[in-house]
């Protein structure tokens, strides 16, 4: 096995652990040995669809998608049609807030409590200081989740996470601010909660106008994907490759973690945001300040967290890459980016558990091979 393919694993596997939530010239589509790759990976695991992508910083450079949308069905899978993208939402999240940061209307040094001055009498000491750049590196002391299901869905989201924020400021920290790291979905709502009251528009308005639409992501939206009851898109699937019993938009985990998970989109457009990343990385300015992106791709504590991608060395990368995972447990989604080789590997199926994850893994090892094999 190359070495590459022995490295790969470990990051992968802890974080589409870490990232589930609390819910117990361009080539062609049919490029041919992207899609001999992707099948031959997607019968040796038996997932229903396999989709995957190789970007540059110029952009989408090959995509392939395989398979069904719905298990027991013959309704293939399309290039066109939308993945949900679990916590890869979360470097989304931290590109709205930086953008924020950019225009002077937030420091990375900003705190819940000067965000929040009305609620800090009711806040325990260490949680009014936790600021953003420990909220987005799971350097907050938060634990993973609350107990999402007892938050009043009569609410609007906005106020379901100034509400999940409310709930937050009274527990017992794990740890203390900026110290243990500790993956954190709540982290990423109260970080999301923080651009909300800061700009004045909920998250899903400020993520589309902010990040999405000045990178003409078109197809980017919320929670899961497809008509209900129709195989009009991607239907999730459970770790047994069964079809989960419902589809749309509303199966998926609660709206108020939107900031930490709940983006779906095509490859095309994922691949849109993940060049604008290497270009960043790569020292050129895209939608925010080369300066931006070396923070918001260095982990600012130590360890190899940074603001939304794990960052670790691969010699297949060249050195620094960066990365992500992120599942529902109905699907999963994987980026691998090695911005010294200018080259992403993005990988998707529509359903979740340790299956899911090897042949997201195999692919990935298998698009690095490619890659590498035409330079």
């Amino acid at each position: 096995m190359p070495r590459h393919k022995r490295l790969i694993v470990s990051s992968f596997l802890a974080l589409w652990l870490a990232a589930i939530p609390c819910l117990s010239g361009q080539q062609s589509a049919g490029e041919k040995g992207l899609d001999e790759i992707l099948d031959a990976v997607r019968q040796t695991h038996s997932v229903p669809a396999l989709g995957a992508a190789i970007v540059t910083s110029k952009g989408l450079e090959a995509v392939g998608v395989v398979g069904l949308r719905k298990a027991g069905t013959e309704v293939a899978a399309t290039a066109d049609d939308k993945w949900h993208l679990g916590s890869d939402t979360k470097a989304m999240t931290a590109c709205l807030v930086a953008s924020l940061v950019e225009r002077g209307r937030l420091k990375w040094e900003t705190t819940v409590e000067e965000v929040f001055p009305d609620l800090a009498a009711s806040m325990s000491p260490a949680f009014r200081k936790i600021n953003l750049l420990e909220l987005l590196s799971h350097r907050a002391g938060l634990p993973a989740n609350l107990f999402w299901g007892l938050l009043p869905r009569t609410q609007t989201v906005r106020e379901q996470r100034l509400a999940a924020l409310k709930a937050a400021s009274t527990v017992n920290l794990d740890s203390e601010p900026g110290t243990k790291y500790l993956y954190s979905n709540l982290g990423y709502v109260i970080a999301g909660a923080i651009a909300e009251r800061t700009a004045d528009g909920s998250w899903e308005e400020l993520i589309s106008r902010t990040v999405f639409q000045p990178l003409g992501m078109e197809s980017a939206g919320f929670g899961g994907v497809g008509t209900p009851g129709q195989i009009d898109q991607p239907w999730g699937h459970g770790a047994d490759g069964r079809p989960v019993k419902d589809n749309g938009p509303e199966v998926d985990n609660p709206p108020v973690l939107g900031p930490a998970g709940r983006v779906h989109c095509t490859l095309g457009d994922w691949a849109r945001f993940i060049a604008d990343q290497l270009r960043g990385a790569r020292g050129q300015t895209g939608l925010l300040k080369p300066e931006t992106y070396r923070i918001l791709q260095a982990p600012p504590f130590g360890g190899d967290y940074a603001l939304g991608w794990v960052v670790v060395d691969r010699e297949w990368g060249g050195g620094k890459v960066l990365t992500h995972s992120g599942s529902n447990t109905m699907n999963l989604a994987v980026a691998w980016l090695a911005p010294l080789r200018d080259f992403a590997a993005l990988v998707v199926t529509n359903q979740g558990g340790p299956g899911a994850f090897k042949a997201c893994d195999e692919t990935a090892s298998a698009l690095i091979d490619l890659y590498l094999q035409k330079k």
